[in-house]
């Protein structure tokens, strides 16, 4: 009972910080964080929580519900940023930070004091992405953190168990290097493997209840049997998740998806900021466990905040680099484009044979999907000021939480170490967190341009209105029953196309006798028609990289909600 009524307060805190955060202008996770830490001296509180229920129960439909709405294409397209970002800069991180606690700890072990800095090195998915949303910031960079956020927890989690298995015994580079290999190799064929298959078997569902209800259940059956395996159930987690997202829109109904993103939503809102909350509520316990006689609090907390300095400064000398290597992509690239652009010319007209024209037509296909790459690259560009706010978003968040608590009891300092990642987390959410709006400013870093993305959006409405109507030209579409509808019938559904008051579809129209059909139900039929040709155009466009991802995920909202709408209109039928 106490612990039902700890819940209900837990949540009203919640959604009480989500209120005032936003009158406030401070994120609700630094709010939570000071909140919770205040309720942890509240008698009967509860103050700790193994890290194995926040690493099994809480870190899957947190990253799941993160993965299902990061476009894929926008993470193929930063995939170099985001690899370098969330593997290299974590080892890199790790290995320094773990050196310096190596050579301040004398009775602490190299792998021991690595273990540490693994933990405290990933990034959380949700601080820097949920305020960058918030702020405004341009697209391309919002991609890169929360791609970031979502992978490197799977490499600090390998890292740190190789670590650990190295403070038990001899192990070399090789056995790391091949366990980090295994580790995400079978974590993605398994999530690929369990987003295929339950991306399949929710397609063939017709209740949106049960359709969602399912999902809540993926994240669990790509991280249980990763992590059984030996691989990483993080990243499992993740492939599963990208997969299931990136299908939503071909495989699940319009109503699948309302509901889906809504819930998912909902979970993602409580799990995140609880998990904040949790961090307030556990330092008081954290902080009780230090033992004076090895090295007493203050000194602890000193210890937290330079290794808080050295992670910034580890990232700005990572990110400012990795800029350059950017840029030099881009320049190679267009090159490329040029000399396959030169090849394709040259081609067309020299090969004619029908074999050399499929050729040419795939490399044409791959030409112009690159040319979109460049044109999106050029346009959203990081540059000096996105190199700043990247560099001052590494805060630290649900991993360094948990990870802290997994290193061995047997372990020097283990409480210390704990309380210096702690410290790690609570100092860069507050330090970083609480000042990334204000360098933001600093920066004049330009967000998502209002204007342009409606211009963008308008463009895109009416490719698909245009692709939606051509079916109105067509006849021998099943949708006009072997008849000729009524001319206003025709004109009403051309005239909603134009308007676009939402859409979407589900292809697939119900049988019925052409001669019973009244004016209403042909309607229907031809709208839902009409928003099947425009679904498969803006998934066309959407494969094409045409446009940008927010402004696709804009369309698509409006196609579910009008074929919801028609759904409705047939049950009323």
């Amino acid at each position: 009972m106490e612990w039902a009524a700890l819940g209900v307060v837990g949540i009203i805190t919640i959604v009480a910080a989500g209120v005032f955060s936003k009158k406030l202008g401070i994120a609700a996770p630094l709010i939570l964080i000071i909140v919770g830490f205040g309720f942890s001296y509240i008698p009967g509180a509860p103050v700790h929580v193994p890290h194995e229920v926040i690493l099994t129960v809480l870190l899957p439909p947190i990253l799941y519900a993160a993965a299902i709405t990061v476009p894929v294409i926008d993470f193929r397209r930063n995939l170099s940023s985001i690899s370098a970002l969330s593997v290299a800069l974590v080892i890199v991180s790790a290995l320094v930070t773990g050196y310096v606690l190596f050579l301040i700890f004398p009775d602490l072990s190299l792998p021991a004091a690595i273990a540490l800095g693994a933990v405290i090195s990933p990034t959380d998915a949700v601080a820097a992405t949920s305020l960058g949303k918030r702020l405004g910031l341009p697209p391309r960079l919002v991609s890169i953190l929360e791609g970031e956020g979502l992978v490197n927890d799977a490499t600090a989690l390998v890292l740190l168990r190789s670590a650990i298995a190295a403070t038990a015994g001899a192990v070399s580079i090789w056995d790391i290097a091949g366990d980090f290999l295994f580790a995400v190799t079978v974590a993605i064929v398994i999530g690929l493997l369990i987003g295929v298959v339950t991306v399949f078997v929710r397609s063939r569902l017709k209740d949106a209840v049960l359709d969602t209800s399912i999902s809540f259940a993926v994240p669990f059956l790509a991280f249980l049997p990763a992590q059984y395996l030996g691989a990483s159930g993080v990243l499992a987690v993740v492939a599963a998740g990208l997969y299931s997202g990136h299908s939503s829109a071909r495989r699940f109904s319009a109503q699948a998806r309302t509901s889906e993103r809504l819930n998912w939503r909902s979970i993602q809102f409580i799990l995140e900021n609880g998990v904040f909350l949790l961090m307030g509520l556990e330092l008081s316990y954290v902080i009780g466990t230090v033992r004076k006689d090895e090295l007493s609090v203050n000194q602890a907390l000193l210890l937290g905040v330079l290794m808080t300095g050295i992670l910034i400064v580890l990232r700005f000398a990572f990110v400012a680099p990795l800029l350059l290597v950017l840029r030099g992509e881009t320049r190679r690239a267009e090159r490329d484009q040029s000399r396959l652009g030169a090849a394709l010319t040259h081609a067309d007209t020299v090969d004619t044979s029908s074999r050399g024209t499929k050729r040419v037509q795939r490399a044409r296909k791959i030409f112009d999907r690159r040319q979109i790459d460049l044109e999106r690259m050029r346009a959203e560009g990081l540059g000096w000021r996105g190199g700043v706010v990247l560099g001052w978003s590494g805060m630290r968040g649900v991993v360094t939480l948990a990870a802290a608590q997994s290193l061995p009891l047997e372990t020097p300092y283990r409480s210390q170490l704990v309380l210096i990642a702690f410290t790690v987390a609570v100092v860069t959410l507050l330090l970083q967190g609480g000042t990334l709006p204000a360098v933001i400013r600093w920066t004049g870093i330009g967000g998502t341009d209002s204007q342009a993305d409606h211009r963008e959006l308008r463009a895109l409405l009416t490719d698909l209105s245009a692709a939606g109507t051509a079916v109105l030209e067509n006849p021998e579409n099943e949708a006009w029953g072997g008849t000729d509808p009524d001319p206003k019938i025709i004109e009403r559904v051309r005239k909603d196309s134009r308007l676009r008051t939402n859409t979407t579809t589900d292809a697939r129209t119900p049988e019925a006798d052409s001669s019973a059909v009244t004016p209403r139900q042909r309607y229907r039929l031809l709208r839902r028609s009409v928003i099947a040709a425009e679904r498969e155009a803006l998934l066309d466009a959407r494969s094409e990289g045409a446009y940008p991802s927010h402004i696709l995920a804009q369309a698509q909202s409006w196609l579910d909600l009008e074929e919801t709408r028609l759904d409705q209109m047939g049950k009323a039928d």
